[in-house]
């Protein structure tokens, strides 16, 4: 029998196609004699889909068209339901066609951003209780924000540049008082980022007073957390995949993207077509670092997805200084563009395997939950606890 993945894809975010690329190239890699796919489209306004057209690229250039085609489906937030329900019945209760569309085995989200990389949907998922392939809801959500991301590494000894962080309501209602902090703790050059995107958008440089405010406006646009880094100015950028869990794991060759500005921007990263997403960009695979280098970033790589309680497979991003060779994480992305499918290529592991990895671990997750305990089946209230005052009697 043929194990039936759910296949999501899509999202209320500003990397909504990025997250369609790189679902259709999954889907394309899935070995059709083990697996039964059925594509999930998310809209931009948060309506789920499914049908064959999805697997067509082409269909996307006209989402309206596409979503008339497609049927509207949902899943029940209810535990141990894996059912892919149908929104509309035609006939209603008596109505011949059967309102399930699949009853799924496990869940696939490639999903980029937020409100699907953050761990929003992997929190619908696990109230659901149904398998599902990367990180839970907190790692999810710790991977994905920016500022408690680099609390926590900073606070675990891996390196990171220093920042500050600080509320778009903050800086609105003292602008001057804000930018002084940037200015006393950092200097200048600065980066400006929105605290929980990724894909580069919202970035920006800083390199006084005047192009400080137009960063963070900018970044208020996407998020109301922000984060202000300091700048390393002769930087080489590094990324390395993890793949694997947090007490068993393995990492890739690593890359290095060439970029044409300061950072690594949106265009660069995803300017090589529709077909193609992250590999396209232009990189070096292995990276011409030393030896010596890259090991040392292959072991902050392990760390960070240890630290940060990662599944799956991620990809963490470094800055290397070169005016002294400091390291630096600078980011992880816990569902990254193409699934990294192409740096472990280079590492000897076929896209085709890799899904079936992901599998594999989102399945031994689900088996090492179901053994702890999170309930007890005794009813306190049938043995007559807390009855006698009821509510007033929690007063003291």
């Amino acid at each position: 029998m043929k194990t039936i993945v759910g296949v999501f894809f899509g999202g209320r975010s500003v990397e909504h196609e990025i997250s369609v690329i790189s679902a259709l190239q999954a889907i394309n890699a899935f070995d059709s004699d083990k697996y039964q796919l059925i594509p999930v489209y998310i809209s931009k306004q948060g309506k789920w889909y499914t049908g064959p057209e999805l697997l067509n690229i082409s269909n996307y250039k006209d989402l309206k068209a596409l979503e008339n085609k497609v049927e509207e489906v949902y899943m029940k937030p209810v535990y141990g339901d894996y059912k892919l329900y149908r929104s509309n019945v035609k006939g209603g209760l008596f109505s011949k066609k059967d309102p399930v569309v699949a009853d799924l085995h496990i869940a696939f989200p490639v999903l980029h951003g937020s409100h699907g990389e953050d761990g929003m949907f992997q929190g619908v998922l696990e109230t659901i209780g149904i398998p599902f392939v990367g990180c839970d809801t907190l790692s999810s959500a710790n991977g994905m924000d920016k500022i408690t991301m680099k609390m926590i590494l900073r606070e675990s000894g891996i390196p990171v540049v220093d920042y500050v962080w600080f509320t778009d309501r903050e800086w609105l209602s003292n602008r001057e008082a804000t930018d002084k902090i940037v200015e006393d703790q950092l200097g200048y050059p600065v980066i400006v980022k929105p605290a929980n995107l990724g894909s580069s958008v919202g970035i920006s440089k800083a390199s006084d007073r005047k192009s400080l405010d137009s960063a963070i406006e900018n970044a208020i646009r996407f998020s109301s957390r922000i984060i202000v880094e300091h700048m390393v100015q002769d930087m080489m950028e590094i990324n390395c995949s993890v793949l694997g869990d947090a007490d068993q794991r393995q990492t890739s060759v690593c890359e290095e993207p060439i970029k044409q500005k300061d950072f690594l921007t949106y265009d660069e990263k995803y300017g090589g077509g529709a077909k193609s997403g992250m590999q396209a960009s232009q990189k070096k695979i292995p990276a011409d670092i030393p030896a010596e280098t890259s090991a040392k970033i292959q072991q902050l790589a392990s760390d960070t997805f240890r630290v940060l309680a990662c599944n799956g497979v991620s990809r963490i991003d470094f800055m290397i200084d070169k005016e002294n060779g400091d390291i630096f994480v600078n980011e992880i992305n816990t569902i990254p563009g193409s699934l990294s499918f192409y740096l472990w290529e280079e590492t000897g592991i076929s896209f085709k395997e890799l899904i079936d990895k992901l599998i594999a671990l989102a399945l031994k997750r689900k088996r090492d939950t179901d053994r702890k305990t999170y309930s007890y089946d005794t009813n306190i209230f049938a043995m007559g606890a807390g009855l006698k005052g009821g509510i007033k009697g929690s007063k003291s």
